[in-house]
């Protein structure tokens, strides 16, 4: 069965999640036609996102390279390697916990749905890979499958819950997005984040005054404030800064700019990519919606759960991640305790956001602040579960993902820099039997809230 299971998540989001949505679709009684373009549009969002994504870390003119020639200059002791997600989703599949993770979660859905503890049905089967992914730690670090299933079926759950929280408020600010709500862990580790810290800033006299969204920064700055523009001048600056001296400098500036160029071109073309998730996605969220509604009547603020990646493209998350690449760089090196450089993994800042922004009403300087503490944050929690992730690339013994001849350990920062992720991780492997009921009193106070909130809706 694992077997199995890792050949077809070996195929990739771009060939696995057209058959997925075809299938689907056609269960939901969408003509083949109509559900064979749905999913060919979600595999080839797929195809293109990871296409832009990946001028950051591959290509003669990527960010990882400069980036990676900076840490010698400046003799950055960062000895924790960056794998980037793949070698997470890598964890995840291939162990029971990754080969049984989708069945289990979808029938934890129903339970939820019929106990009315969330409105969310969450289809984005894709990224069931991040519960996997803490299961998977965790069946290597004790060695049990039955402490992997349980941490990972409250993360689950929580996620479930902190998608119907944030439901009404992504729904009411994302455009096009009506019934639609995001179950993925990584992106709702940020929510508590957001709230805190925009509540501090709140009361920051002053503050209100730099209520600046990215159409308003194109307003006021021009094309300095356009997120291309953006893009050209920071990419440009990094490369400049890998050259170790001035002549370097001189004879680097083909690909200087190259570099700029390619980075102003990932921040133009996402936003046109997202666009294909939206068009592919919706047929089969509106019939889900439809059909969910008529199987269980009665239920009311029903959310299908999607991927981040229908939101990414939006422009403050562009501005944002782009300003914060070059930051929290400069701020790794300098960071006490931190190990970790993100370079493989730099493609994952941009789904940071997407719950972020209903908080923030697109607010540049507050999503920012609020990048930044978050990801400072989580620059710890990829130090602190690097040796547990490790562990899991060495027992897994995939050629793909070893650990570099000199660096101490791996990492990635989409899922170990997620909030759930760290707290679920220790409450099971370090404070075991009463971590585990901590654990479920999180998730079952959670729960209870969102029973009543629902109950309300009725």
């Amino acid at each position: 069965m694992k077997e199995v299971f890792a050949y077809v998540i070996g195929l990739g989001a771009a060939v696995m999640m057209p058959v997925i949505f075809t299938v689907l679709g056609l269960c939901i009684g969408i003509k083949f036609q109509k559900a064979l373009k749905s999913g060919l549009l979600v595999g080839v969002g797929f195809v293109g996102l990871g296409v832009v994504t990946g001028l950051l870390t591959n290509g003669a003119n990527n960010l990882g390279l400069a980036l990676a020639e900076m840490t010698k200059i400046y003799s950055l002791d960062l000895s924790y390697f960056d794998l980037g997600w793949p070698a997470a989703a890598a964890i995840a599949y291939s162990t029971a916990v990754g080969a049984f993770i989708i069945p289990v979660c979808l029938g934890v859905n129903v339970l939820m749905l019929v106990t009315g503890t969330t409105r969310t049905v969450n289809i984005d089967l894709w990224n069931y890979w991040h519960f996997a992914f803490l299961g998977g730690i965790v069946f290597y670090a004790t060695n049990s499958l039955a402490w992997a299933f349980y941490a990972a079926i409250i993360l689950y759950v929580i996620t479930l819950c902190m998608a119907d929280f944030t439901a009404k408020g992504f729904q009411s600010y994302y455009k096009d997005m009506e019934g639609i709500s995001i179950p993925q862990p990584f992106c709702q580790s940020f929510t508590p984040f957001a709230l805190a810290i925009s509540w501090l800033l709140d009361r920051i006299p002053g503050f209100s005054k730099l209520d600046i969204d990215a159409e308003g920064m194109k307003k006021k700055f021009g094309l300095f404030g356009d997120p291309l523009f953006l893009g050209v001048v920071i990419g440009a600056v990094i490369g400049a800064l890998a050259c170790p001296d001035a002549s370097t400098l001189v004879n680097r500036i083909p690909k200087i700019l190259a570099l700029g160029v390619t980075l102003g071109a990932v921040m133009e073309l996402i936003p046109r990519i997202t666009a294909l998730f939206i068009e592919g996605l919706k047929p089969i969220s509106e019939s889900t919606r439809a059909m969910v509604e008529k199987k269980f009547s009665g239920l009311k603020g029903l959310s299908i759960g999607m991927s981040p990646a229908l939101v990414i493209g939006h422009p403050t998350t562009l501005v944002v991640s782009i300003l914060l690449i070059p930051v929290i760089l400069v701020l790794a090196a300098f960071l006490p305790g931190n190990k970790f450089l993100p370079l493989a993994s730099l493609a994952g800042m941009f789904y940071l956001f997407p719950c972020v922004l209903p908080v923030t009403k697109g607010n540049v300087p507050k999503t920012f602040i609020i990048g930044l503490v978050s990801l400072v944050v989580g620059m710890f929690f990829i130090t602190n579960l690097t040796p547990a992730f490790t562990k899991a690339v060495v027992a897994v013994n995939d050629p793909a993902y070893v650990v570099p001849e000199g660096m101490e350990g791996v990492a990635a920062l989409d899922f170990a820099s997620a909030l759930w992720c760290w707290l679920l991780y220790h409450l099971t492997v370090s404070l075991k039997w009463a971590g585990a009921a901590i654990a479920l009193l999180l998730a079952l106070a959670m729960c209870a809230v969102n029973f009543v909130r629902i109950r309300r809706l009725k």
